[in-house]
């Protein structure tokens, strides 16, 4: 089944084995499916599927009036594995609409003539991208992005938020975050310090991003900072997957988070709010300078 399985799949297996480690689950335990689906914020079907998937690499077993429940702990991925095959096309979209070639609402085949892609492809890209709440569905026909392109105010706007929920989210009382989550996110910043980078790779950096951003808003403990970050990945996931800042930015990005997840590990939280601060500032200038968003 791993090799008809889908990109998306792939993704939502490897967060569902991530939240199995977190959470620290033992075998039979229950996997929920609507509530994976909610903290990993897509659908449930997608969910479903990943865990069929885990199911069919004996990890996972359906109960009867149990649902799913967890047979074995599987092994955590560590390493960056290739870019899933429709990486490429999920650029290229980020592009089209970039430069304003896809409009807000559009159809699949006028995207099929935009990229010259089949419909197979066309429609995984377009799922996964829904299951990431980037566009939806229009009713009887067609897609629709949930929010316009946004102009320089905007990034502006979201960087001042940012830096307004990020540094108190480390400065709260209540903030813990799990040793695994910290060696898991450290594996895979080394790993992409290490990997060669291709255009293709944005989309891998960017959803490891966003997962650095979320665990950091959600160990706040209040869920309303983790929705708004959560809300700032979405509006801010299409423009990064097109990125425009080089393998050199992605350099510093990397270790600036690196060093981030040091001082929080070490319980200096004072400190790392300020590095925080420091590097929401220093992506703020970049993208001001390379007129996108980062």
């Amino acid at each position: 089944m791993s090799d008809a399985s889908t990109p998306l799949q792939q993704d939502l297996m490897r967060r569902i084995v991530d939240v199995i480690h977190e959470d620290n689950l033992q075998p039979g335990a229950r996997l929920r499916q609507n509530q994976l689906a909610d903290r990993l914020r897509v659908s449930r079907t997608p969910v479903r599927m990943a865990l069929e998937l885990l199911e069919s690499r004996g990890f996972v077993q359906h109960e009867q009036n149990k649902g799913m429940t967890l047979s074995a702990i599987p092994p955590r991925v560590e390493t960056l594995e290739a870019p899933p095959a429709d990486e490429e096309l999920l650029v290229a979209i980020a592009k089209l609409r970039r430069d304003g070639k896809l409009p807000e609402q559009f159809a699949e085949l006028e995207l099929m003539r935009l990229t010259g892609q089949e419909r197979t492809p066309v429609r995984q890209a377009l799922i996964k991208l829904e299951g990431l709440g980037v566009i939806q569905r229009r009713k009887g026909y067609g897609w629709q992005f949930f929010d316009p392109v946004r102009d320089v105010r905007a990034r502006e706007e979201s960087y001042d938020f940012r830096l307004l929920i990020e540094c108190a989210a480390i400065l709260s009382p209540d903030f813990s975050l799990s040793a695994d989550w910290i060696s898991s996110m450290r594996s895979r910043h080394e790993a992409m310090l290490s990997a060669a980078w291709t255009d293709a790779s944005s989309v891998t950096l960017f959803e490891m991003n966003a997962e650095f951003h979320l665990g950091i808003s959600a160990a706040s403990g209040n869920r309303y900072i983790e929705e708004a970050m959560n809300r700032q990945n979405q509006l801010r996931r299409l423009s990064n997957y097109n990125w425009q800042h080089g393998a050199d930015r992605v350099a510093v990005t990397c270790r600036e988070h690196l060093e981030i997840l040091e001082r929080l590990e070490a319980g200096d939280n004072e400190v790392a709010a300020a590095l925080m601060r420091k590097h929401l500032t220093g992506a703020r200038g970049t993208s001001k300078a390379k007129n996108s968003i980062l």
